[in-house]
């Protein structure tokens, strides 16, 4: 038995959910987010929850279980607060600028880096180390912030580098003289 998926998903005041053909929609203070159900699991919405249950007791049924009520559980939580994450740019000349639907990064190459904000995400930069990416859809978000890292990894030398806020890069010694 999944012990995520046994928790039902509490609906907060303002926040209404509705199910029809294969698809789960939530809407919220924040905007609208669905997504397709998956076959082997019901969705059941009563009393300002929604409970997440599978179909049948097979092996495959109870493994998506609890990423099933996961996913749910991330659909109202981005329609009520949002979700951010923030990335931190260590480097000499290292910086980020946005410019409206655009992000121009300076890595260390010998050009800049023009990368399009998607639709729905919103990204600030509040000085030209940090970046905040925000949005309702939490796999957005943090696809988007992957795609940043990519340009340039922390090195585990000096930890020059694009590196998540609060993640902690394992520094190597360097070469003994």
């Amino acid at each position: 038995m999944s012990r995520i998926g046994k928790k039902p998903v509490a609906l907060p005041s303002g926040v209404t959910a509705k199910t029809e053909n294969g698809v789960l929609s939530v809407k919220g203070p924040k905007g609208e987010l669905s997504m397709s159900q998956f076959d082997l699991i019901e969705y059941k919405i009563e009393d300002g929850e929604i409970q997440v249950n599978p179909i049948n007791k097979t092996q495959k049924a109870r493994q998506f279980w609890g990423m099933q009520r996961t996913l749910v559980q991330n659909l109202v939580d981005g329609v009520t607060e949002g979700f951010t994450k923030v990335l931190e740019i260590n480097g000499v000349g290292y910086r980020a600028q946005a410019q409206g639907k655009k992000l121009k990064l300076q890595l260390g190459f010998s050009h800049d880096i023009d990368l399009d904000v998607p639709e729905g995400i919103d990204v600030k930069t509040p000085d030209q180390t940090t970046v905040e990416i925000s949005g309702i859809d939490k796999q957005k978000v943090g696809q988007f912030a992957a795609e940043i890292r990519e340009w340039r990894k922390p090195e585990p030398y000096k930890g020059k580098g694009v590196k998540y806020r609060g993640e902690y890069i394992f520094r190597k010694e360097g070469k003994k003289k």
